[in-house]
């Protein structure tokens, strides 16, 4: 009986640290990069989106927010490989971009940086979007923007900005998202509000599931103007990398004008050996001959 019941705790031990071992896996691999269904503060975090000056490409569908700073590499990351993905999926991707607010005495944005995100607050110009991000941070300088530091205005949009990362940042934490960037938020097909701090890629599959957005967009699509293939250009080999066709050339014309077949030799006139001619009443010099050993007059 001893025996036994050693035996039974000992299993009982067992089965739970499989358990145990079961859920952390599940929940470190898995459920943690699960984004968050948000059901506290809708209506608040949905009112500071709808007052934000967002900046998008357009195309319409159904929206989905995006909120970083442009220092973010994560954010970069995310924007570059995954809003052609979730357009696909017919979502219409929303920037809202903020300047972060100095921290402990470090000034963590630029004057260029603040410059630009009052700019796009104002305007919510797209095109001055992408060429900022095409740009390196290092390298941007706004030019042609106006400053906002010494100008009230602009400054108290920028402020604006960071008032707002910091309001949605307060109501999402009731609702369980921890904060980081980029903060994606919105709505699954049932109308539920979702939530996604994606510092991790793994997290990003979940939002492309719920657009039925594809995992990968081929290149050279027929929307994009640039990548057109023209229609008289010669099928490749499969495999075969991308390559410009091969031009033909015209034929080469015969050299001094002679007639001829198009790449065929030109003919080498056969020399003319050169005569000298001796005036009267004088003896010929005589020249040097070759023999086969020796050479004499």
């Amino acid at each position: 009986m001893r025996r036994f019941l050693i035996w039974s705790a000992l299993a009982v031990v067992i089965g739970l640290g499989l358990a145990g071992a079961g859920y952390w896996a599940y929940w470190n691999f898995y459920a943690r990069f699960q984004p968050v269904t948000v059901t506290r503060n809708q209506a608040e975090i949905q009112r500071l989106l709808d007052e934000a000056s967002w900046v998008s490409e357009g195309g319409g569908g159904q929206p989905l927010y995006i909120v970083g700073y442009r220092d973010s590499a994560t954010s970069q990351r995310y924007e570059r490989e995954e809003t052609e993905k979730l357009r696909a999926g017919g979502v219409e991707v929303r920037v809202i971009v903020f300047a972060r607010a100095d921290r402990e005495g470090q000034t963590l944005s630029s004057a260029a940086e603040r410059a630009t995100v009052a700019e796009l607050w104002l305007n919510r110009d797209w095109v001055l979007y992408q060429r900022w991000t095409a740009t390196p941070a290092a390298s941007w300088t706004a030019a042609g923007i106006p400053p906002s530091d010494g100008n009230l205005a602009r400054s108290a949009v920028v402020e604006a900005s960071r008032t707002f990362v910091t309001k949605i940042n307060d109501l999402l934490r009731d609702a369980g998202v921890p904060t980081g960037y980029p903060l994606v938020i919105w709505r699954d097909r049932d109308g539920f509000m979702k939530a996604c701090a994606c510092t991790d890629a793994r997290s990003w599959p979940f939002i492309r599931d719920d657009f039925d957005a594809p995992d990968r967009v081929a290149p050279g699509e027929p929307s994009d103007p640039g990548m057109a293939v023209p229609s008289d250009a010669p099928p490749q080999a499969p495999g075969a990398p991308d390559s410009l066709p091969y031009p033909t050339l015209p034929g080469i014309p015969p050299a001094n004008g002679q007639p001829g077949q198009p790449g065929a030799a030109p003919q080498t006139p056969t020399p003319t050996p050169r005569t000298t001619s001796t005036p009267p009443g004088q003896t010929a010099t005589p020249q040097p001959t070759q023999q086969d050993e020796s050479t004499f007059y």
